[in-house]
């Protein structure tokens, strides 16, 4: 303060950046209102950070469609393939050789009581060698495209299981009580050596044994599809015995997915 001339006393207030009155410009700098700009020291707002978006995770590729696969090939089903071709030689003779000669062979194949007696692994092995009906039966389809396909996921030898144990269980489920039949006289002694070869034990089988390792929207409709089929053949009484076998291979192969689904499992099958 400063005493006038007058006697008065005026009062001045000093500016800012005066000794006594300290500068607070730039000291609140976070505060809204300033009374000043923004010192020349303040740093400048720190810049937004951009975040990438996350990149998109890699899809497996779709696997193209590929019809050939329905089919054996010797790379990748050796199995089938090999088979098959046995199979198509087997009919051939059947087809074109001396009738005579084909009824022997035929009969010597035979799984019947007598055979099943005499010689069983033979017979066993040799009956799975024939197409009853032809090249052009129906189960010679589903024996390419059913064991193809499960050759495809548990692999060749494991298919060989499988088809195997429908073909003897199921052949020894029918034939013992014919056996058995016989020998308490319900059924005449001819009943001995009733005609039975084929593949289509195995290949039922291998039906029930592959649906195990479809998905639920497709091994549903194949098992009502085929045990259908199935139990109609037994109802129509045309070869009750043949037809209960083949209800018994199905139930054979549905049997065994807690074993083929661990096959699956258990080591990745490469194929051609």
């Amino acid at each position: 303060m400063e005493r006038t001339a007058a006697g008065g006393v005026t009062g001045s207030v000093p500016e800012s950046g005066e000794a006594g009155v300290p500068d607070v410009v730039g000291l609140l700098d976070a505060m809204p209102r300033q009374r000043g700009p923004l010192s020349a020291t303040a740093p400048p707002p720190a810049a937004p950070v951009v975040t990438e978006p996350p990149a998109r995770e890699a899809t497996a590729p779709r696997r193209a469609v590929r019809p050939w696969r329905l089919l054996p090939t010797p790379t990748g089903t050796p199995f089938t393939f090999a088979y098959a071709a046995v199979l198509t030689v087997t009919s051939l003779i059947a087809a074109y050789a001396d009738p005579a000669l084909v009824h022997a062979l035929h009969q010597g194949s035979s799984t019947d009581v007598a055979h099943l007696v005499g010689t069983p692994v033979f017979v066993l092995l040799a009956s799975a060698l024939w197409v009853a009906g032809g090249i052009v039966a129906p189960y010679t389809l589903c024996f390419l495209l059913v064991l193809t396909a499960l050759e495809r996921r548990i692999g060749g030898a494991r298919t060989a299981v499988v088809f195997l144990a429908g073909h003897v269980l199921a052949t020894l489920a029918t034939e013992v009580p014919v056996g058995l039949a016989v020998l308490v006289g319900h059924l005449p002694d001819s009943s001995l050596h009733r005609p039975d070869y084929g593949i289509s034990f195995g290949v039922a089988a291998s039906i029930g044994a592959l649906a195990g390792l479809l998905r639920p929207w497709l091994r549903w409709p194949v098992l009502a599809l085929f045990g259908g089929m199935l139990v109609q053949d037994l109802l129509n009484l045309t070869d009750p015995l043949t037809n209960w076998g083949h209800l018994i291979a199905l139930v054979i192969g549905v049997a065994m997915w807690p074993v083929v689904r661990r096959w699956h499992g258990s080591e990745s099958v490469a194929f051609g």
